[in-house]
């Protein structure tokens, strides 16, 4: 079974920064595409960023485009998301998410919830203005 943790989360002002880290364990991280994605109050889950099993690919929901980076160190089975240039409308529980894609190739990312079969606890990020 395969486990995601998030941390990192907190309370920061606007225009500050954060790093959300995700630990994987269960099975072979390297193997697994990852992304992340955000559901604030009142609103759906949606995707921040999403990165290949490679690292090559990176996707990135147009309002975090140039602030924010996902990035993997499959070394240390963990996902990141660095967060800079932070407003109040990021505020929001921000989720892990995991899909094992052994037989695609490396270099694909999902961007839809239901690409993925593994989640993590969420962590909660909010932003002060």
């Amino acid at each position: 079974q395969v486990q995601l943790v998030e941390s990192g989360g907190g309370l920061v002002r606007a225009g500050g920064s954060l790093t959300l880290s995700c630990a994987a364990s269960g099975r072979t991280f390297s193997n697994f595409a990852m992304a992340w994605f955000r559901q604030a109050p009142g609103k759906e889950r949606e995707l921040v960023a999403a990165l290949s099993r490679s690292g090559d690919t990176t996707l990135y929901q147009d309002s975090v485009k140039g602030r924010f980076t996902i990035s993997r160190d499959n070394a240390k089975n963990t996902v990141y998301l660095q967060m800079n240039s932070l407003k109040p409308e990021d505020t929001a529980v921000y989720y892990c998410a995991g899909r094992e894609s052994l037989f695609v190739t490396r270099n694909q990312a999902y961007t839809g919830q239901s690409d993925y079969t593994y989640w993590g606890q969420g962590t909660q990020v909010t932003v002060s203005s």
